[in-house]
């Protein structure tokens, strides 16, 4: 596998594992086939695994396999804000609780805004006080690591 440094110095694989289209079994995700085709990316070398909170059972998914085989400080997740469901300052937090929640972890990596595709979309987020909470959470120690 190649990596490349991200601003950080840490290594991130080039290619990054998307957890998008899980296979399905019925209308859940087929966790076994799930475990084995991520496991087999991660001992390839694949180090960046990309989630959301909108891809169905996705986070959950990606937080059972990482917590089974004990990877979390091995990897790097992706997860992003669905800022296009927020309705207030509170909505933030409680979002982001809820993805470290189905991620069974206490930080994330690389937290991403997820279609943000117009200005007034930023312009309502700073309104909410985005820009504090990202400078709080990027501040706050193994809470969450925000590369944004």
């Amino acid at each position: 596998m190649h990596y490349r440094k991200d601003k950080y110095g840490r290594d991130l694989s080039i290619l990054g594992y998307g957890c998008m289209r899980f296979t399905r079994n019925g209308g859940s995700i087929d966790l076994p086939k799930a475990e084995k085709e991520l496991m087999k990316a991660y001992e390839s070398g694949v180090n960046y695994f990309d989630t959301a909170y909108i891809y169905s059972g996705s986070e959950d998914a990606l937080g059972r396999i990482v917590e089974k085989n004990g990877i979390r400080d091995k990897i790097n997740i992706a997860t992003k804000l669905p800022q296009y469901l927020i309705t207030g300052k509170s909505a933030i937090d409680r979002y982001f609780n809820e993805q470290l929640s189905r991620l069974r972890t206490d930080y994330v990596d690389y937290y991403l805004m997820h279609m943000l595709t117009d200005i007034a979309m930023w312009e309502k987020l700073k309104a909410l006080g985005i820009e504090d909470w990202i400078k709080e959470k990027k501040a706050s120690p193994r809470t969450s690591i925000f590369m944004l």
